[in-house]
């Protein structure tokens, strides 16, 4: 995804890799003043949330250092349904949750999001009664979280996140991660909601690892529609999706 993109912007920028909290990451760098400035007329005016902040913030700097005149860019307050932006959003922050729980020997739940965007919790087997009293069942899930303060600006994300969560029908809920902070979430599973965020990734398509995870998601979703996942070959066929 990171060549795809540096492709498109005409091979400007380097990468240079990095770690985090543990965690190995790639960062994109783009230094130049040439390449700087055809970056802020790409992005300028199609930002959503306080990072257009920071995005001001180098234009103002850039305008006092080499003496241009880049005007301000305004928050983005277009619909989400006629662009790509939320596709773009997703693939930083959505999550596409697949839930099988076996009525059996087992049960395969949707648990917190890895960073491939799905993730599965095996239980241990349950008592003969216990497994009469719990059906199969099989459902989908779309979550995203964001900060309720944006950590560069201090500036609340609430109003950027009521926007989502009407855009997508979806409930805005708030709780508190295992660092006490808060966190805004939006999630839907609804098939009527599903339903339409099928039809929206397909006409805005992902294009980097989320990708992967939608497809799955859009599989089970055609089975759902379709009755398959009452099938025995079905619920198969649902698991080994979700050990992949």
């Amino acid at each position: 995804m990171y060549s795809f993109i540096q492709s498109e912007l005409g091979n400007i920028g380097r990468f240079q890799g990095a770690s985090s909290s543990g965690e190995n990451i790639l960062r994109y760098i783009i230094g130049d003043i040439e390449s700087i400035i055809l970056f802020i007329n790409l992005v300028h005016g199609k930002l959503r949330t306080p990072k257009n902040q920071r995005f001001n913030d180098l234009i103002n700097f850039m305008n006092n250092k080499y003496d241009l005149n880049i005007s301000e860019s305004l928050l983005d307050n277009s619909s989400f349904t006629d662009n790509s932006w939320f596709s773009g959003f997703s693939e930083a922050d959505g999550h596409f949750g697949i839930k099988y729980v076996g009525g059996r020997a087992c049960a395969a739940i949707f648990a917190a999001p890895n960073p491939a965007g799905i993730s599965t919790k095996i239980r241990k087997p349950k008592s003969e009664t216990r497994k009469r009293s719990v059906s199969e069942n099989i459902s989908l899930k779309f979550r995203l979280d964001q900060r309720l303060y944006d950590k560069a600006t201090s500036t609340s994300m609430k109003p950027f996140m009521e926007n989502l969560a009407l855009f997508l029908n979806a409930n805005l809920k708030t709780y508190k991660n295992n660092t006490n902070s808060e966190v805004l979430s939006v999630s839907i599973q609804s098939i009527k909601n599903v339903s339409f965020l099928i039809d929206y990734f397909n006409k805005f398509p992902l294009i980097g690892d989320k990708l992967t995870d939608f497809k799955k998601w859009e599989i089970v979703y055609n089975m759902i529609i379709l009755k398959q996942h009452l099938t025995e070959e079905g619920r198969l066929k649902i698991k080994n999706l979700l050990v992949k």
